[in-house]
């Protein structure tokens, strides 16, 4: 049964980039209200649960988290604009390198060897995604697609460092959620009121994406994913998590005609194979101090 659950997570949360195309708003429009929609539904969940346990500075740190969170699904959302659905959602899952890196430079959890060898490979395909200038590249501006894929990933990693701070393994996933989903929500209002670039009168059909888009990915999806993962062995975790955006993928090409060059094909089975085998190995040595940073929830958005 967590196998089962597991996997439906993370095909319902392939949907993500598909429901923000059909959508077709502002990608800060479409940030916030996916974790607007989803707030409600999180809360009435929260509600029926035991007591979350957690200290103030706990969820205050989810929270601060979900902020970052919401930074990273407008630089998502416009990397969705320009790359199309799939490239977009690959490029996401390069966190993994940057958690990383990072948890390198701030707790001096040395990267294993193996980890040291991998990164170059993704980067090449980071590289090979922009399509190289090439005419024939899939996209409205791929190379401009693949900063936003860099920025949403590193956004994405700032947000995995801050929950991880916040206690993020210790008890029910529905309360962490919550706080991040309410970060994000006021993260994307605040965005949306400074640059103006944002629409807070719904109408439809956009919104009626936006709502499956709050209640697909980030309620039922996520909430199946966080349940279940950390009780799956590490190679099944890692073939599960490289599911969405194979999928992501899938889906662009049939609904949305996404006909990527061989150049890009080549770039997405870099980064593919190269973050899978981080998820799978680990990026930390086993000699260094703290603990390994690979968990089973690093999934994209």
């Amino acid at each position: 049964m967590t196998h089962l659950a597991a996997a439906f997570g993370v095909f319902l949360i392939s949907f993500s980039a598909v429901f923000v195309r059909l959508a077709d708003v502002e990608p800060i429009t479409a940030a916030f209200f996916r974790a607007f929609y989803a707030l409600p539904v999180l809360f009435l969940i929260f509600r029926r649960k035991a007591a979350d346990g957690r200290s103030v500075r706990d969820r205050r740190m989810a929270m601060a988290a979900g902020a970052m969170l919401g930074v990273d699904l407008i630089f998502w959302h416009h990397a969705i604009d320009h790359i199309g659905t799939g490239l977009a959602t690959v490029m996401g899952n390069t966190q993994v390198v940057f958690v990383g890196l990072m948890a390198w430079w701030l707790y001096g959890e040395r990267p294993s060897r193996w980890a040291l060898a991998l990164i170059p490979l993704v980067f090449t395909g980071v590289v090979l995604v922009s399509g190289l200038g090439r005419s024939d590249a899939y996209g409205a501006d791929p190379s401009r697609g693949v900063i936003f894929g860099v920025l949403t990933a590193l956004a994405y990693t700032a947000y995995l460092m801050m929950l991880r701070a916040s206690g993020r393994s210790q008890g029910s996933p529905v309360g962490p959620l919550l706080d991040a989903t309410f970060g994000a929500a006021v993260a994307s209002l605040f965005f949306g009121l400074v640059l103006g670039d944002f629409e807070l009168v719904p109408h439809w059909p956009a919104h009626g994406w936006l709502v499956a888009l709050a209640m697909v990915s980030q309620v039922f999806g996520w909430l199946l994913i966080t349940r279940a993962l950390p009780r799956l062995p590490a190679l099944e975790t890692s073939v599960l998590l490289l599911m969405q955006p194979m999928l992501t993928v899938l889906w662009g090409r049939l609904l949305f005609n996404e006909l990527l060059s061989t150049i890009q094909w080549s770039g997405v089975g870099c980064v593919l194979l190269g973050v899978g085998a981080l998820s799978l190995a680990g990026s930390v040595s086993a000699t260094s101090p703290g603990t390994n940073l690979k968990t089973n929830e690093e999934q994209t958005t």
